[in-house]
């Protein structure tokens, strides 16, 4: 990305893209990917955009059968195939192909360190991007994608809608309650991380822990 591709961020992303300049990935995540030849290589699109009620970011809700995942709350993104010239065009085909959007009004700034997702063994490459110009978007495929959502920032930094899970693994990690989605996770660990690291958070009450129920991906009971 060119310094001048960068100016045309909105001011209100410019304190996230000096940040993640000196971020280090443990920064982002304990799971770093281990040097292991069975990784697989993916990535994911943080689409971060405008929309009716402010600076938001695209979320999608996999379909509620598939093998792994099903039911979860992510970013676009999958596996990168041969066909792919990186992790970044992986993030934009696959996000097109999840949810419609048009990848020429999607203006990648910043690519983060690989994570991994232990479940899968993926070797995960966060890809943040700004929508420029925004396209329609929705479910491409009901077998993949069951739901598609542009959720409010201020949504997300609300603490009524922040709590910590319990995993019935036993593990606690972070979770947002928002547009009738729970976000756990992978993807709530990196969205904590980034508000964070963009100065966005607000104090939030993290002696709210919530039980996990089995299979984890269908919400929460007290």
């Amino acid at each position: 990305m060119t310094a001048d591709a960068a100016d045309r961020l909105p001011e209100w992303l410019h304190q996230l893209r000096d940040a993640i300049k000196r971020v280090r990935p443990e920064d982002l995540s304990r799971m770093l990917p281990p040097d292991d030849d069975n990784l697989r290589e993916s990535a994911v699109l943080v689409l971060f955009g405008e929309g009716a009620d402010g600076p938001d970011v695209l979320l999608i809700e996999r379909a509620h059968d598939l093998r792994s995942h099903a039911g979860q709350p992510a970013f676009p993104g999958g596996r990168v195939d041969e066909g792919d010239d990186g992790v970044e065009a992986a993030a934009l085909r696959e996000a097109a192909e999840e949810t419609g959007l048009d990848p020429a009004g999607v203006q990648v700034f910043a690519l983060l360190p690989p994570l991994w997702l232990q479940v899968s063994n993926f070797s995960v490459v966060p890809v943040l991007a700004w929508w420029r110009s925004p396209s329609p978007v929705g479910v491409v495929d009901p077998a993949e994608c069951a739901s598609v959502h542009r959720v409010p920032i201020a949504e997300l930094t609300d603490p009524a809608n922040r709590l910590l899970v319990r995993h019935p693994l036993g593990h606690v990690g972070p979770a947002f309650r928002v547009r009738g989605l729970l976000v756990w996770g992978f993807t709530a660990g990196l969205l904590d991380r980034l508000l964070a690291v963009a100065g966005w958070e607000r104090p939030w009450d993290h002696s709210r822990v919530e039980e996990l129920r089995p299979g984890g991906s269908v919400g929460v009971v007290r």
